[in-house]
């Protein structure tokens, strides 16, 4: 049991830097829990909370998701990032997917958006 939900912990949200920055929007939460449920496999959250100088240091978007812990880069194992951002594109229209070689970006923003940065 996760202590902010079924099966995720504030700890796998937090910023990497370590300053403590570990907020999680709701939906998001849902969002990635539906995810986990689906493909019946733990999800590895990659990068979710952000603070402004860490997002700045990896070279992040200004405007970031990230920095409002409005968005998650997962993966799962053995389960391409293409399958992962199809199912959320069908299934949670309200959110944006940002397709990556290793990743699925996914976020709740108010503005659906879909992008692809595979090379």
């Amino acid at each position: 049991m996760g202590d902010i939900s079924t099966h995720f912990n504030r700890q796998e949200f937090a910023c990497r830097c370590g300053c403590g920055f570990a907020v999680v929007d709701k939906k998001l939460n849902e969002v990635l829990e539906d995810i986990r449920d689906y493909f019946a496999m733990p999800l590895i959250i990659n990068s979710a909370c952000r603070c402004a100088g860490y997002n700045q240091k990896i070279g992040g978007a200004k405007g970031s998701q990230h920095v409002l812990g409005m968005a998650a880069d997962i993966s799962i194992m053995n389960i391409h990032p293409d399958r992962v951002a199809d199912y959320v594109e069908e299934v949670h229209k309200e959110c944006s997917t940002g397709r990556y070689n290793s990743f699925t970006h996914i976020d709740v923003r108010n503005v659906v958006a879909h992008w692809d940065e595979r090379s």
